[in-house]
């Protein structure tokens, strides 16, 4: 008998035929979408009760970390809910249920709050180590649509995610309840964030790269030049030579201070610009002569955004740092201030 060499023939799985796209259709499912989700985030608040609290105070009161878990796209949804609560105040972190079996549980102590999030209730993979948990003595939290479901049976705490349809026009793809469950983790961390008294500052020690990290935890004295960097001349210096000084420090400025740093002027590239269409003649004149007096000072403790207000405000581009006692300590120009990302 010959055996033939061909490899077998697999029947592939028939694909969907798909309609004609109708613009009109797509337009009407989106706004169907929109009313579902809407309407599910709008009874959410209705189907909770002293679970939502109590999950709240478990968290607040937490010695360790909250850990998230779930699976599939309640997985992808626990990410996001881990980052949210980790970013605002309430340490946490994501767990794959699947590789909890698999060692990672091993990140779970006692002193933590574990976060299991489950629309049904039933995930095989949750499942499987609900009884370690119970062993280890975590506070469990359920976030499930079923309050009869396995994972409720075995929770401290339940919080309800129910919904009464997905958007889904199969009702099957989570989307309604995916929605919903994110919802709920937004409203565990604005109440977290509430009691903990949680401000601006601390938003901003958490987001350090971010636009308003840069506003609140920049400070003058972080961007400031200082020390032999800064253009200073004495009252006495002649023009040229105080433009030799501006030159060669390049911050299109001059200081002008007396001995003991005091600052008393000015002079900056536009101030040579007027004095050259007046026709002064600079060779004869002193930095005393041509200095802008009282120029507007900031100190280096204050935020980097304040020296921007105050640059936009008088429409310079440089500020003059000084201490308690108002000595000349370093310099801030807008470029600083742009290259810092500030502004």
């Amino acid at each position: 008998m010959r055996l033939s060499c061909q490899p077998e023939r697999v029947a592939m799985p028939q694909m969907p035929t798909p309609r004609p796209f109708d613009p009109q259709r797509a337009l009407r499912l989106a706004a169907q979408t929109f009313e579902i989700e809407a309407a599910a985030l709008s009874a959410l608040a209705a189907r909770q009760g002293e679970g939502f609290p109590k999950a709240v105070q478990a968290m607040l009161e937490c010695r360790g970390r909250v850990v998230v878990m779930g699976m599939g796209k309640s997985g992808h949804v626990g990410r996001k809910i881990a980052a949210t609560l980790a970013s605002t105040g309430t340490p946490a972190f994501f767990v794959h249920p699947g590789e909890a079996s698999h060692g990672d549980l091993g990140m779970v102590t006692p002193s933590d709050v574990v976060l299991a999030i489950s629309n049904s209730g039933e995930s095989n993979e949750l499942a499987a180590i609900l009884p370690t948990m119970r062993r280890l003595g975590v506070v469990l939290v359920a976030m499930t649509g079923r309050a009869d479901s396995t994972l409720a049976a075995h929770a401290d705490i339940v919080v309800s995610c129910a919904v009464d349809q997905e958007a889904c026009p199969l009702n099957l793809a989570p989307t309604a309840s995916t929605t919903a469950q994110m919802a709920l983790g937004d409203a565990l961390a604005v109440a977290l964030l509430d009691a903990r008294g949680f401000r601006e500052e601390d938003f901003a020690r958490s987001h350090p790269g971010g636009a308003l990290g840069r506003k609140l935890l920049v400070h003058v004295g972080d961007l400031m030049v200082s020390g032999d960097a800064l253009p200073c001349v004495s009252p006495d210096t002649g023009c040229i030579a105080m433009m030799r000084e501006m030159s060669g420090k390049g911050l299109g400025a001059a200081v002008v201070v007396d001995g003991a740093r005091q600052v008393l002027g000015i002079f900056t590239d536009g101030d040579l610009r007027r004095q050259v269409e007046r026709g002064a003649d600079l060779r004869a004149l002193t930095a005393a002569a041509v200095m802008h007096p009282l120029p507007r000072t900031i100190r280096e403790d204050a935020l980097a955004v304040d020296a921007a207000e105050l640059m936009e405000a008088h429409r310079i581009t440089s500020v003059l740092v000084v201490d308690a006692l108002g000595a000349l300590v370093g310099m801030l120009t807008i470029g600083h201030l742009l290259r810092a990302k500030v502004i």
